[in-house]
């Protein structure tokens, strides 16, 4: 009872948390103009993270679903970390530069966060031009390319895309060690976090259900056998 009692009493706790931050968002976006985005989650639930969005630079709405971003910070648990200035482009080609700030509660639980994020492509455009006029253009690196979206859906099936353009290789090509790597590096960045999650991936690889879950376990327990950490492959911090 005491253990219920305590549960309910950190969840109430992380409401008020959330409810507070909720006029911070408009706050914030409306004094940075219309080149930002502030969106508030709560990694309680995956699937519509978003409490409060202000803003258009993603194209979020409230109660949307979190990022890939957001995905990979619920994997790390109470580990993760804020991650400040960081820049990546959207699918339609924005190039956005952003702050994810961890929300704790009392105990130093991880369970939302707050977002910031700025459309910066025509400040990009204009240092281009500024620097090829200065003779110093190019060497300039390319931002990784970040899901966004309010269906949970799209973001996973982001992330496979990704995976396969890297793999240069069809689904039906990978073998058994390319599988295993590829449920590792899902589960590192939280997919399975998500409801559906495995039967979305086994619909995409041609496998059942079982045979995915499969695959994930024995992800897991070489993950657990070798103790490796660290980023994931192709995420960025």
């Amino acid at each position: 009872m005491e253990a219920v009692t305590q549960s309910r009493g950190r969840e109430a706790e992380r409401d008020a948390i959330l409810r507070a931050l909720t006029p911070l968002v408009e706050g914030i976006a409306a004094t940075f103009g219309p080149v930002c985005e502030v969106v508030l989650h709560d990694y309680r639930r995956p699937e519509r993270s978003v409490v409060a969005v202000a803003g258009a630079v993603t194209g979020r709405t409230a109660g949307g679903a979190m990022s890939e971003i957001g995905l990979r910070v619920l994997a790390r648990g109470d580990d993760a970390a804020d991650e400040l200035n960081y820049v990546t482009r959207t699918g339609a080609g924005k190039l956005v530069k952003s702050s994810t700030m961890v929300l704790r509660d009392s105990a130093g639980a991880v369970f939302g966060a707050l977002c910031v994020n700025v459309d910066v492509t025509e400040v990009d455009r204009v240092q281009g031009l500024l620097a090829a006029l200065a003779g110093a253009a190019g060497g300039r690196s390319d931002p990784p390319v970040t899901a966004f979206g309010d269906d949970i859906d799209s973001v996973v099936e982001a992330l496979l895309d990704a995976h396969l353009a890297r793999q240069e290789q069809t689904w039906a090509g990978l073998d058994g060690p390319a599988r295993l790597a590829l449920f590792r590096g899902l589960d590192e960045r939280g997919v399975f976090a998500v409801r559906r999650a495995v039967e979305q991936i086994a619909a995409r690889l041609g496998i059942s259900r079982a045979s995915a879950y499969h695959y994930l376990s024995r992800s897991r327990a070489a993950h657990a056998a070798d103790g490796a950490g660290g980023t994931p492959e192709g995420a960025h911090t």
